[in-house]
């Protein structure tokens, strides 16, 4: 019984500082939790707290930032995103445990040179490429659920820049 408060007082106070984080940052929420839900629970039961994480965190990100949302690009962006996460959650699945922390800890570790690599180069994207942008971060996201870094710069490069 005291292992649970334990384990429920560390979970829950890492849960309430990544929110904090995330919500000043606007992403960065799933990445502080990742780490500590696989080391306690595994990753095949990690990945669908993650997934409830993220959907709360983006519902209030909608709802606080509502006016200066630029929807024609959430609808491009999500066209292909929601059938892709779907793909990658059936790839999930068919992976086995060990496959999956790997490849977990390196996405995770891949994410800081990634973003610096895109930062450097000036991105800058068209609508329609947003679409293939949504596709790929959309199956990452179904097999690794803690995507929303490697998403700024690829808005970033759109000219998405409030909110």
């Amino acid at each position: 019984m005291l292992e649970i408060i334990v384990l429920s007082l560390i979970l829950g106070s890492l849960g309430f500082i990544a929110g904090i984080l995330g919500g000043v940052i606007g992403f960065g929420t799933t990445i502080i939790l990742m780490p500590a839900l696989v080391y306690f629970y595994g990753p095949i039961q990690a990945i669908p707290v993650i997934a409830l994480v993220a959907t709360v965190a983006n519902l209030s990100r909608i709802f606080l930032w509502w006016s200066v949302i630029n929807w024609k690009v959430c609808f491009v962006y999500s066209i292909t995103a929601i059938p892709a996460v779907i793909l990658g959650v059936n790839t999930l699945v068919t992976l086995n445990d060990r496959l999956v922390e790997i490849t977990l800890g390196l996405f995770l570790i891949l994410l800081i040179p990634i973003r610096r690599w895109m930062r450097k180069r000036n991105f800058y994207l068209k609508l329609w490429q947003m679409s293939l942008v949504g596709a790929g971060i959309g199956y990452l996201t179904g097999i690794v659920a803690t995507t929303g870094a490697i998403n700024t710069p690829f808005f970033l490069a759109f000219g998405l820049s409030k909110g």
